[in-house]
Parts: structure tokens; sequence; C-alpha cells
């Protein structure tokens, strides 16, 4: 059963002084070049493509769950960070999720679309809840008890064992731009074959990694290199892509200068035409580059922290206004009381929800 919480503020309170200019913005990009969520979306954007039946039914399964069913966003709760950043790391803070049905129950009482998590944890418990709320099986994972820490993403499960557990999707990453994304490109393209064969959705965490895109900026978080990570990463066919908000833009020029070598290939008119400094023209560049929407844009929460409701209502209206298809988060939730993660959560929907939030 849902649990449905109160929240006791209003999207414009959250987003404070930038409430106006996020709500009232007009992006520059023309919201008719996308393919924009709605209750028909699979019908509408999926229906001619080469997914078979199997995996439109799950589609349709994933998007009409939760408290944002049938409206064509999603809301989820990834916890792969108990690898990712280590089990310490990511559950002293609150440690009932050590446990991991308290994960699920998180994610049901929340309303959420679906949960993405490890392996381990679904399969503990899916036999109780694998028909109550679509689980997503994350794949592969870096980890970080070998010494020295190393950043590569390895397969730590198989999609006929996903299949198994009852998932209806499975989830990867991809550190696009590290000496290893070659290696993790070929072995996410055939998991994501098989999991179509089998009926399954693919969701790919399309992310950046590499030290030289730390520069007078953090680019891992550039609308340009983001933007191309996600047009990678639908040309190996992931139905949903997991991005990190961007921040900045101009990432290709800024590598290049500091490393004093030519890199990657743009155009300016990226920057002058179909682009500006606002968060909402970032945000819709990586919707261009998810085929205009085809694929879902969904944003992720980040770390927690001191503002976690102002910050995912924040994300939720970038993202929406943008044309993306809803928000994953998971420590913003998690690493807090069980009833705040629920209310956080039901904070972020409300911004789906919400008439007042139309398309910039």
């Amino acid at each position: 059963m849902t649990t449905t919480l109160a929240t006791p503020y209003s999207i414009e309170s959250l987003l404070g002084e930038e409430a106006e200019d996020l709500l009232t913005y007009k992006a520059k990009v023309a919201k008719d070049l996308l393919h924009l969520p709605g209750p028909d979306f699979v019908d509408r954007v999926w229906i001619n493509s080469d997914r078979n039946p199997q995996v439109l039914r799950n589609l349709q399964t994933l998007y009409s769950t939760g408290r944002l069913a049938d409206t064509g966003y999603l809301s989820i709760l990834p916890v792969d960070q108990g690898i990712e950043h280590s089990a310490g790391a990511s559950f002293a803070p609150n440690p009932i999720y050590f446990e991991p049905e308290n994960i699920i129950r998180l994610a049901i009482a929340a309303g959420c679309n679906a949960v993405a998590t490890t392996l381990g944890v679904l399969g503990a418990v899916s036999r109780k809840y694998a028909h109550k709320i679509p689980f997503i099986v994350k794949l592969n994972h870096n980890e970080l008890l070998t010494y020295p820490n190393q950043f590569d993403q390895v397969m730590f499960a198989s999609v006929e064992q996903a299949w198994n557990l009852g998932a209806i999707a499975v989830g990867a990453t991809i550190y696009f731009g590290s000496e290893n994304s070659t290696r993790q490109i070929q072995e996410v393209s055939l998991a994501f074959k098989r999991a179509h064969e089998l009926g399954m959705v693919t969701i790919l965490w399309c992310y950046l990694r590499n030290s030289a895109f730390k520069q007078d900026q953090d680019y891992h978080l550039a609308a340009d290199l983001t933007g191309q990570a996600n047009h990678l990463g639908v040309t190996i066919e992931a139905d949903i892509i997991k991005q990190k908000l961007p921040e900045n833009n101009n990432g290709y020029a800024a590598v290049a200068q500091a490393t004093g070598k030519s890199y990657g290939k743009t155009d300016k008119r990226v920057y002058t035409d179909l682009t500006t400094d606002h968060p909402i023209d970032l945000t819709r560049y990586q919707v261009l580059n998810c085929y205009c929407g085809r694929a879902g844009l969904i944003n992720s929460g980040g770390a927690s922290g001191k503002n976690d409701f102002a910050e995912a209502v924040r994300t939720a209206v970038i993202n929406k206004r943008a044309g993306g298809t809803g928000l994953i988060s998971g420590r913003k939730t998690f690493q807090r009381p069980f009833e705040e993660g629920v209310q956080l959560f039901h904070a972020i929907q409300d911004v789906y929800l919400s008439e007042a939030v139309t398309i910039a």
C-alpha cells in the first residue's frame, strides 16, 4: 500500500528565488521537436520500434505503477550504493537499509514506479515482492574494496539471473570517456540485446569518468559531453537514459585547452543555437541526444545534504520542463528516516503531477 504524506512546502517555496525563472522560462529549442512524456507514451513512441511485445508490456508496466502511473513520468528508487560507495558509507546514516526488505518497502510506500538495486537485494526478497513493484536489476558495479581503488564497471550479474527472479528491467553503467569504456560498451550492448530478447526493459547510467574532465569546472557535468554520452547510450538501445543534471557546458573545448590536444568533435551551433547557460536549456540538450526524447531521460537526485527537499524539487522541475521523463533518487531518500524518505519522494512526484509545471 502506498503511504501518502502531506508536504508542508509548495513547489514555489522550495525553489525560492529561482521559482519565477525556473517555472516561466521558455527553452531555446522548441518543445515541438521532442517526443514528450504522456499517458500514451508507449503506444505513441515505442509501438513502431523493434522492441518485442514482451518489452512493450514491461515498459507499460513500468509507466503504469505508483503515484505517477499513466502520466508518462517515472520516479525510481535506486540503491546500488552499497557497492558503488560501500555499504558502510551508504547505510551507516540509516542502518535499517542494511536489510534488503526495507529498500523494497521504501519504494512501495513512496509510490515509486520501480526499485533498481542489486541482484543480491532483489534475489533475497523476490518471491515476496516481485509481483508488487517492478524490479530493475543493476547488472554491473564499481567496487571500492580493491586496493588501490580502481574505477571500472564490472558485471556482477547476468540477464538470465535478473529474468529468473522476476525483474522487468535491467540497468547498467558505462563510464564513458574512461580507459575501460570500450569494453564496457561491448559488454552492456550484449547484455541489453539479451535483455530485449527476454522481454526486459533496458536502462543505462550514462556517466562520464576521466580525470581530464575536471578542469576549472567539473565537466563530468557538461551538457555537451553528457549529451554525447546519452547519444551513445541510445545507440546500444537503452530504452531509458539515466544522467546527472548538467551544470555547465563546452566540455570539449575545456578538455582540449587543458591538455593541449585536439579532443572529440562538436559544432559551434551547439553553443549558439541549441543551448544557453540556463539549466533547462542544458538539460533539453541532454533530451535531444536521447533521440529527441524517444528514450526517456531520468536525471539523478545526487548525494544527500542539508537542502535535500529543495534540491530534489529543483532537479525535478528542470527535468520536467526540459522534456525529461522523471527522477531517480537514492541517497537523498534512504539516508534519512523512513517517513521522511517517503515524503521526499512525494515532493518529487508532486512536481510531475502538477499541471502548473509545464514543458518549457
